[in-house]
């Protein structure tokens, strides 16, 4: 649970596949994070002027119409620097064509993905360890439970 010291951490999922972003709202919603959605970078664009809170956290797809996954993450890097990433994508090779690494508080997992390995990736980026603050191994989703 929150503290009123600690803000909950926000997450914008953006996909364009509903049932992508419904499989990750369900395993999310049961972590103490605030969740927002969108289903392309136009419209995620949107949901971010229209909140008043800065994101935590980018769970994007890459490929996806109006605007792909790297223009959404580059322009809210421009808005909020610290900004991390996880893009969850299964056109992972695309993000190594120029032969760059990937900045600094990004990270990428491979469509399908499990809830593991969900969770693993966005506690890392958001709290440099696979397990939340404050919570057991046995309590966890990490835990394979």
């Amino acid at each position: 649970m929150a503290t009123p010291e600690r803000k909950r951490p926000r997450i914008l999922i953006v996909d364009d596949e509903a049932s992508v972003r419904g499989f990750v709202r369900r395993i999310l919603e049961r972590e103490d994070l605030e969740l927002l959605e969108a289903g392309n970078g136009q419209e995620a664009l949107e949901v971010v002027e229209a909140e008043s809170t800065p994101i935590d956290l980018l769970l994007t797809d890459i490929d996806m119409p109006v605007m792909d996954g790297e223009r959404l993450a580059a322009a809210l890097r421009a808005r909020f620097p610290t900004l991390k990433i996880l893009f969850l994508t299964g056109v992972s090779e695309r993000l190594f064509l120029s032969g760059e690494i990937l900045p600094e508080n990004c990270a990428f997992e491979d469509k399908p993905i499990t809830a593991r390995a969900l969770c693993q990736a966005v506690y890392l980026l958001l709290y440099g360890t696979i397990e939340p603050p404050g919570r057991s191994s046995s309590t966890s989703p990490v835990s394979g439970r």
